[in-house]
């Protein structure tokens, strides 16, 4: 595997990570969405968001299938 692998799959894992402990980032009530403050929906979003990178991560650091 090669390194720029292993470096793309470790900043995906950790994006999420950062993004979600630095509350102050994202500790606000506005904007809103359908009434509900942009606390609640900024960590909802990050449910399909972490999943997506983890998917990623997983394809990226797989070793690949040998070609019959």
């Amino acid at each position: 595997m090669s390194r720029a692998r292993r470096v793309t799959a470790g900043a995906l894992l950790l994006a999420p990570l950062v993004a979600l402990l630095w509350v102050p980032g994202y500790a606000t009530e506005r904007p809103r969405l359908a009434g509900v403050p942009f606390f609640y929906w900024y960590q909802l979003a990050w449910v399909p968001g972490c999943s997506l990178a983890l998917f990623v991560a997983y394809r990226l650091t797989r070793p690949r299938r040998p070609e019959s």
